[in-house]
């Protein structure tokens, strides 16, 4: 009788135990579940980027520097002497011509001690006539001849010097061009050197530069160059290229070269910034991306291609992901760069927000705005 009670509680345990094992396998199999549930809802969202196609363009070789522009002349003028000013025949801004009348300095004493020393050199002269008269029949001697003679040079040189003091004080234009701005008025004292108008020939500009000694070898004088500024944003200008400095300077090693341009339209002005191109060999094709593209790190340049994905999106679609490459950048041009090695023609490739991607993150393409992508890109004003 005792057996049977036994092996009641034996079965009874046995099946206590079953359950509670198999409790414990659906717990943690229906843990497993819903781990693998809330991971895959909370995979990484998607990363909204640009993209664009690589292609090629056919590149023009150029040089590129930033020179000054400077007057073919120009000069400050100033006064040699000193004097009151008396009148200004000029207007600002005015074209004069050369040898045309700027300023008037008071020279009254000037004149009337002219006047003198014009007065005193006719007497030596009527002195010395006479003079030659009585040496011919022998009534002086030869001495008091030459002393006369003297006498009349140094009269007449001190006419000649007082002349040009009185003309010094007549101020002319020393050549044909456009006067700024002045600021001396009729009765203004002026010291010698005193600024009076500065004087600027601009039909021809003198654009003045520098590049590098290793593309010294690609200029030669009567070379063509074209001139832009932000002050004219859709014009550009010609010129050609005048002198090379024989001497590259031993400290920046740069060698400065000296071009003329055309300003016959009197649009550019001496002392303006200009971009200086230089066109330099044959053209080359090239395949090209915005420079936004290319990401440097310590090994190398990368850019981000786009591929084909398999997560869809909230309407079904398939989403790109992001894949890691390396490439081999070339020239660059304006905003783009020039790939040589890593990627082929029609290869979508990332332009902006390559900063949250890694290797297999998906996609949001949105090309509304886009990095600048211009060869040829002017300055903006802010």
């Amino acid at each position: 009788m005792t057996k049977k009670p036994m092996a009641r509680r034996m079965i009874i345990m046995l099946v206590c135990v079953c359950l509670l094992l198999g409790a414990l396998i659906g717990f943690n199999l229906f843990r497993a579940h819903m781990i693998k549930k809330f991971m895959a809802s909370n995979t990484a969202p998607a990363a909204t980027v640009t993209a664009t196609v690589a292609g090629y363009q056919t590149w023009q070789p150029q040089l590129a520097a930033v020179g000054s522009l400077r007057a073919e002349r120009g000069v400050d003028v100033t006064t040699e002497v000193a004097g009151l000013v008396r009148e200004l025949t000029f207007n600002s801004g005015q074209e004069v011509k050369a040898g045309q009348v700027l300023v008037r300095l008071n020279d009254d004493s000037d004149r009337a001690l002219l006047a003198s020393l014009k007065a005193a050199a006719d007497l030596a002269q009527t002195v010395y006539t006479r003079d030659t008269a009585q040496y011919g029949i022998q009534a002086i001697a030869k001495a008091q001849l030459d002393a006369d003679a003297a006498d009349l040079k140094s009269k007449r040189a001190q006419v000649d010097q007082q002349a040009a003091l009185v003309d010094k004080k007549t101020i002319r234009a020393p050549f044909a061009g456009r006067v700024g701005i002045t600021t001396v008025n009729p009765g203004q004292y002026l010291n010698p050197g005193d600024a009076i108008v500065t004087l600027q020939a601009i039909d021809t500009l003198y654009a003045d530069f520098t590049l590098p000694q290793q593309q010294l070898g690609q200029l030669r004088v009567g070379q063509a160059i074209v001139v832009d500024t932000n002050a004219f944003s859709n014009r550009t200008f010609d010129g050609t290229i005048r002198t090379i400095n024989p001497r590259v300077d031993s400290t920046t090693r740069n060698v400065q070269v000296e071009a003329s341009v055309d300003n016959r339209e009197r649009k550019l002005l001496p002392g303006m910034y200009a971009n200086v191109k230089i066109d330099a060999g044959s053209a080359q094709r090239y395949l090209t991306l915005p420079q936004t593209a290319i990401t440097y790190n310590p090994y190398g340049a990368t850019v981000f291609v786009v591929k084909p994905g398999t997560r869809k999106d909230a309407h079904g679609n398939t989403m790109p992901v992001a894949q890691q490459v390396f490439v081999t950048p070339g020239p660059t041009r304006g905003d783009q760069v020039a790939i040589l090695k890593g990627i082929s023609e029609g290869t979508q490739v990332v332009t902006s927000g390559q900063l949250k991607l890694k290797n297999g993150t998906s996609l949001v393409i949105d090309n509304r705005v886009l990095p600048a992508d211009n060869p040829n890109p002017m300055p903006q004003e802010q």
